[in-house]
């Protein structure tokens, strides 16, 4: 099973940018899927996630009308819409999947660096 997370790159503040998290080896249908990061110093933090079935979502007061998740079945693939980015979004942003929301997050993604200039 591998996850990967990419498209993080440099970006200005105030611009939008979109992760994407897809994974081989495992099908997302049976999971929720996370969105976390990591800041230089700081601890690991929840972003956001979603259900697969059903596509609920969940986020962290911080990004909540900001960033939106979201998943395409055909591509086995889960979204990460920043938008309005600010200098404190700067981190490596990580996706994990788990069978259980609420439960420990099973398989986690290498990061991807977002960079948000002032």
């Amino acid at each position: 099973v591998q996850l990967q997370a990419f498209g993080g790159g440099l970006v200005q503040a105030g611009d939008s940018l979109r992760l994407s998290c897809a994974a081989s080896g495992l099908t997302f249908s049976s999971y929720a899927v996370g969105w976390f990061r990591q800041a230089p110093g700081k601890e690991r933090e929840f972003v956001g996630a979603i259900r697969w079935s059903g596509g609920s979502t969940y986020y962290a007061d911080f990004v909540k009308g900001r960033f939106t998740i979201s998943r395409v079945y055909a591509k086995n693939t889960v979204y990460l819409q920043m938008n309005s980015l600010k200098p404190e979004d700067t981190a490596v942003y990580y996706c994990a999947a788990t069978t259980s929301y609420g439960s420990s997050w099973s398989y986690w993604g290498q990061g991807t660096q977002v960079t948000v200039s002032s």
